[in-house]
């Protein structure tokens, strides 16, 4: 279990970029959400020991890992968003280095390793030579050589091509039948077939901690599909609305729209999609604000 309990990072004396954030997690996979400077980096970049809060506790099983860090780092995976690889290590030398560096004894699990990220064939090529995919499987391979009972990954399937993209999501959801598997990304798509709970920062704060089948089922009936005229998508436009997507049909547009209630009387209930009830949660918030 990881506790994560009134969590503050202040940057400069002022700016705070993770700002009360508490969390209980256990084993499954978290996707940590939110725009650019939400404040997911520092998180976990706490949560890896890497930084100190400036204020608040991390417990894990109940040991506090900000005054004793190794309790964390004994049991972590970490497998940061800028991942580089030496110019001169082939794969298998590379998982080699980093599992003398974590104690790890095993050679038959550098090789299992290999194999579950299907590396096992390109194990004597150098991994400079890696696509991009490829990179980020062996950086995987990396951060589980512990066998790791907290895997915290930042923005995994940036650049991946598609097909890479869902061999990580599948690599991932498997690792968290087990194990805590922390994703951060900006990009919903990529966890909403696998994470078992969301977390969503906005501006350092954490505004939402639930399931995807929740989020989902809070967005119905705020969200709203409709075939405009131009004119009056132009008119409600300039109303209190939150336009998801708008494309042209002909002559009209076809909208898709975030709102509390029926917008227009051309407006029918859309089933939303994950990235929508995000979105929609966000444009309620600012609503309210």
């Amino acid at each position: 279990m990881l506790s994560i309990q009134d969590l503050v990072k202040v940057h400069g004396g002022k700016l705070r970029a993770v700002d009360g954030v508490s969390l209980e997690l256990g084993p499954g996979v978290l996707g940590l959400v939110g725009h650019n400077g939400a404040g997911k980096s520092t998180l976990m970049q706490m949560l890896a020991t890497l930084t100190r809060p400036t204020s608040g506790r991390i417990l894990l099983d109940g040991q506090c890992i900000v005054q004793k860090p190794e309790a964390m780092r004994r049991r972590l995976g970490y497998l940061p968003q800028d991942f580089g690889v030496p110019a001169h290590l082939t794969a298998l030398e590379f998982l080699q280095y980093f599992a003398a560096l974590k104690g790890v004894r095993d050679p038959a699990r550098i090789q299992r390793l290999l194999e579950l990220v299907n590396l096992h064939e390109q194990a004597k090529r150098l991994a400079i030579g890696f696509s991009g995919g490829m990179r980020q499987r062996l950086g995987i391979a990396q951060a589980l050589l512990n066998d790791p009972d907290v895997l915290i990954v930042d923005e995994p399937t940036a650049g991946l091509d598609p097909e890479e993209r869902l061999r990580f999501r599948h690599l991932l959801s498997e690792v968290g039948f087990s194990k805590l598997v922390i994703v951060s990304t900006h990009i919903v798509s990529d966890i909403e077939n696998m994470a078992t709970r969301l977390a969503i920062l906005r501006q350092g704060k954490l505004v939402a901690f639930d399931t995807p089948e929740q989020l989902l089922q809070g967005a119905r009936g705020r969200i709203w599909t409709a075939l405009l005229e131009p004119a009056h998508y132009e008119e409600l436009r300039g109303q209190v609305l939150h336009v998801l997507h708008a494309q042209r049909q002909g002559e009209r547009i076809q909208v898709r729209m975030a709102h509390g209630q029926q917008p227009c009387h051309e407006a029918q209930p859309g089933e939303p999609s994950l990235e929508e009830a995000l979105m929609a949660q966000r444009y309620a918030l600012q609503v309210a604000a």
